[in-house]
């Protein structure tokens, strides 16, 4: 059918997600453009960076949990205003650390419990705050991926909308640095932190169901559901009495193989991109003394490469799809092809003598292929569950997913603190990058052994 009668409304949704998912990245990477900075203000160890990141992680992992599940009974418009609010809210506050942190201690000492540095408890209940909020992002934009594209498009949609992480943690080496040294480490957090404000705005106006999108046709409706069973949703205005939504038990989902293999495979590789989006601007600072402006071009190159990955990973299952193989084999394909590419992050420390770009490079080809493995595993959910359940489901691995951050980010500043103390951080790092090299191959196997077939959930 020609996209013209089709329409293509569908993609202004698309470039919405796209651009929440820029500003959720842009927010939670300011602490760590401002790592090296920080840690000298305040006298930070690996180990007390590792904490206040891993404080996010833990927040983050078990508000994804409850986020599908928030998501799923508020509903996409409404759940994404109360994620953003938070987030942008819990962005701003870091530029406040030092009060929060004073505040607490004032708490703890009341309570007759032992305190903590200021810098310390004031950035790790802004980046908790910052999590609970950003939790909500990744469910709520796969349940309006679910919800405005038919399956042989979801990949691809996730793909681009994905892509936003990668402009974000592009942009993000190209603004904090700027603003921080005009303007002080606090405007770096405020600025990029009310942007979401802005985004918030357009999806009000121009987000609403399939079924009460004034703004999108018969046609293009019809072509959204052409591939899956229709559950029929009240006309705007019309009441909803009489209409029983669909509910999913966390209990019940947990008794589905689908749902361990999201889980798993979110579990083995999430804390990977954790790890390059928090440490490598220390890793470039303690390994080549890069820090402040002169990370701008190597990260900014680093994460250019990533789109290609979160994109043509996207497009890549559709090859498997139109040769025959249903969405699901047909993505699974195309993961294990993308699992073998990180392994050439094995050899960013041994040649990383020969310059700063060597690392950077392979590191970025590594990371460009999470992404598209990113894009193939989040739509896995939306490949076997009915949509009602997807938020769920995505909550489920997303928590996964984010305690496998915790251990990775918590194990590398034990080993970064360990060997850097007998002066071999260089060690630290090769374990770490073998860690992350590995961690997909892995993945697929645990994935492929739970579900060696596809099979669409039907009873729930």
């Amino acid at each position: 059918m020609n996209q013209q009668v089709i329409g293509k409304y569908r993609w202004t949704i698309c470039a919405l997600l796209f651009f929440a998912t820029t500003i959720n990245y842009l927010d939670r990477q300011v602490l760590s453009l401002l790592a090296t900075d920080l840690s000298k203000e305040f006298g930070w160890s690996n180990t007390d960076y590792a904490n206040i990141t891993a404080a996010f992680q833990f927040v983050y992992a078990f508000s994804m949990l409850f986020a599908g599940r928030v998501i799923d009974k508020l509903g996409t418009k409404r759940a994404f205003v109360l994620a953003i609010t938070i987030w942008s809210l819990g962005a701003i506050m870091h530029a406040f650390a030092i009060g929060i942190g004073e505040g607490i201690n004032g708490i703890l000492t009341s309570l007759g419990m032992t305190v903590v540095p200021v810098s310390i408890a004031g950035f790790m209940m802004s980046r908790a705050v910052l999590a609970l909020g950003e939790a909500g992002n990744f469910p709520a934009a796969i349940k309006a991926t679910a919800e405005y594209f038919p399956k042989k498009e979801r990949s691809f949609a996730t793909g681009i909308f994905n892509s936003g992480a990668n402009v974000g943690a592009i942009l993000a080496p190209l603004t904090v640095p700027v603003i921080a040294a005009a303007w002080g480490w606090q405007m770096a957090f405020i600025i990029i932190g009310g942007i979401g404000f802005f985004w918030m705005a357009a999806w009000m106006v121009f987000y609403d169901t399939p079924a009460n999108q004034a703004r999108m046709g018969k046609a293009e409706l019809d072509y959204i559901n052409s591939d899956c069973v229709v559950v029929p949703e009240p006309a705007a205005g019309a009441p909803a009495a009489g209409i029983v939504k669909p509910k999913s038990s966390w209990f019940k989902l947990l008794g589905y193989r689908q749902t361990w293999a999201f889980a798993l495979g979110k579990f083995m590789t999430d804390g990977v991109w954790w790890f390059f989006l928090f440490w490598l601007p220390k890793y470039l600072a303690a390994t080549y003394g890069l820090k402040g402006t002169d990370i701008i071009v190597p990260l900014a190159v680093l994460y250019s490469m990533t789109m290609v990955g979160s994109i043509g990973g996207g497009w890549f299952p559709t090859y498997f799809i139109n040769r025959g193989d249903n969405p699901y084999d047909g993505r699974m394909k195309a993961m294990l092809a993308i699992a073998f590419i990180p392994l050439v992050v094995l050899l960013a420390q041994p040649f990383g003598y020969i310059s700063f770009w060597v690392p950077v490079i392979l590191i970025g080809i590594g990371a460009s292929a999470h992404q598209a493995w990113s894009a193939n595993i989040f739509t896995t959910v939306s490949d076997m569950f009915p949509k009602h359940s997807v938020g769920s489901v995505v909550g489920i691995g997303g928590m996964a997913g984010g305690m496998g951050g915790v251990l990775l980010t918590k194990l590398g500043g034990w080993l970064f603190d360990y060997y850097g103390a007998m002066g071999q951080i260089s060690t630290g790092y090769m374990i770490m990058f073998s860690i992350c090299a590995l961690a997909y191959l892995a993945a697929w196997t645990m994935m492929k052994t739970l579900v060696p077939r596809y099979r669409e959930i039907t009873d729930l």
